[in-house]
């Protein structure tokens, strides 16, 4: 059985959470949550709450052993981007440009059944 989470509209720009999801997108759910406290980057306490949210949708809603749970996908996509009217960067020879600002959207799908690896 499949437990989802989704965390969206995080102010922070989606390759600056790529680089934490892709950091335990491969490890087992303990070492996960582990490196997850220890990790010094700002989208590092929101994937860790999201992660404990989809176990607690698993436990809850499917009732599923916490301790059989593995990582089955963890995505992260871009939302919306504010683009703030009136504001600039200045650039190279006088000219500027607009200052954007980038959200995410993470989904965490979390799986009780034991993954096949694929032969390379």
């Amino acid at each position: 059985m499949d437990a989802k989470a989704v965390l969206r509209f995080v102010r922070i720009a989606p390759r600056k959470v790529r680089v934490v999801v892709d950091s335990i997108k491969k490890d087992t759910l303990e070492s996960a949550l582990v490196k997850l406290k220890f990790t010094n980057k700002t989208a590092a306490p929101y994937v860790l709450k999201l992660l404990k949210s989809a176990i607690a949708n698993a436990s809850k809603n499917n009732g599923v052993d916490v301790d059989k749970l593995s990582i089955k996908t963890m995505t992260v996509e871009s939302g919306p981007i504010l683009k703030y009217a009136r504001r600039f960067m200045p650039r190279a020879m006088g000219r500027a440009s607009k200052i954007n600002k980038r959200t995410s959207h993470v989904t965490v799908v979390l799986t009780d059944e034991k993954l096949k690896k694929k032969k390379k």
